[in-house]
Parts: C-alpha cells; structure tokens; sequence
C-alpha cells in the first residue's frame, strides 16, 4: 500500500484542526463522534477530519486530504458533510478554514427559530471581522436538517446568493457551520457565536 505524500503545510493545517478538537471538546462542544473540521491549503486542496473520529482525540491520521470537489486523495474516507465545506471554499476565495460543531446552545437555539437567528446590538459582535461597533446585527439563517447534502449545500449556497454578511448557519436540531480566513479566526467566531447563542437562549 502506497504512503500519501502530505506536504509540509498540510501538517501544519493538521496540527491546527487537531488544537481546534481539543479547545471544542473541553468547552463539550462536539460530543461522541459529532462535528467536521477542515482547512484549505495553497493549491487549493483540502485538510478535513476523516469520518467517525472523537474530535478531542484526533490525531494527524485522523485529518485527510480531498480536492477541491471532495474526492478523496489519499483514500481515507472524508465526513458524510464534505459538499458543505466545499461549498463554502467555492463561494469564498479568502475563506481558508471551516468548523462544524454540535454544541449544546447552537443546536437548542435551532430549535427554537424558524428561519433565523437575529444578534444584534452585543459588544461580542466586534469579534468578526469587519465589525467595529456593537451597534451592529447579523443574522444566522437555520436550514432544515436533511441526509441529503448535496441538496443542503445547493439550499446554503442559493441563500447566500441573496444574503450577504453571512458569518455562519445553522442546522436544525443540529449544529453550527462557521468559516474564516484561518483556523484560529474561525474558532474565535464559534466561541463569540456560541456565548451569544447562550445570551439568547437566556434573554
């Protein structure tokens, strides 16, 4: 059996999803084998938590590489969920990592909104980029959980079409999808998002 040749800043990108697990499961984030992780390298392949592993034990074998389409290059098999990181490193040219947890607000809070989450008027809000003020809103839209993906990431990427501003979404019954410019970025937005979704859950 021939040994994948990963790249130096694969590792790299490993290591990081591997922290990302670690802070996710001590905050209880992404109980039993729930969640994906990933991270987009320079020639535009993908670094994605293969499918089943406990995200606060991962280790480098447990992080694959797929291409830009979500095929599998090393002949792991990647998360049942890879379309919905795709879609978002199609969409967005300056997104370079995305976490998907199953935290405990988020998946309440998608349960309790039917089409939305409203955030507005925190001073929290100043940890996504571009917000300066906490007179500020966004908006986190709710999909409706379904086993089809394919169908889901077309659904979030018609959304998107029409919305823009868009930091995350939210999967009812479910869990949490955020992105960012770098793994650190993006869990600094689950941890913003996952404070606020408690503020409102609480409100």
């Amino acid at each position: 059996m021939t040994t994948y040749n990963y790249s130096e800043q694969f590792f790299h990108l490993a290591d990081a999803l591997i922290y990302a697990g670690k802070v996710i499961d001590s905050n209880g984030w992404c109980p039993a084998t729930s969640g994906n992780f990933s991270a987009r390298l320079d020639d535009g392949t993908i670094a994605i938590t293969v499918s089943g592993k406990h995200k606060g034990q991962l280790q480098r074998s447990d992080i694959m590489l797929i291409d830009a389409l979500g095929n599998s290059l090393d002949g792991k098999i990647p998360s049942a969920e890879t379309l919905l990181h795709v879609q978002l490193y199609q969409r967005f040219s300056d997104v370079h990592a995305v976490l998907h947890p199953h935290s405990l607000n988020s998946t309440v809070i998608s349960t309790k909104h039917k089409k939305r989450v409203l955030l507005k008027n925190y001073e929290l809000l100043k940890a996504f980029s571009g917000i300066t003020t906490h007179e500020s809103r966004i908006n986190v839209p709710i999909f409706a959980n379904t086993q089809n993906i394919s169908q889901l990431a077309q659904q979030v990427d018609e959304y998107m079409d029409l919305h823009d501003d868009i930091y995350a979404y939210l999967i009812a019954g479910h869990g949490l999808y955020t992105w960012g410019a770098s793994v650190t970025e993006t869990l600094r937005y689950l941890e913003a998002l996952d404070f606020l979704f408690a503020c409102g859950l609480q409100a």
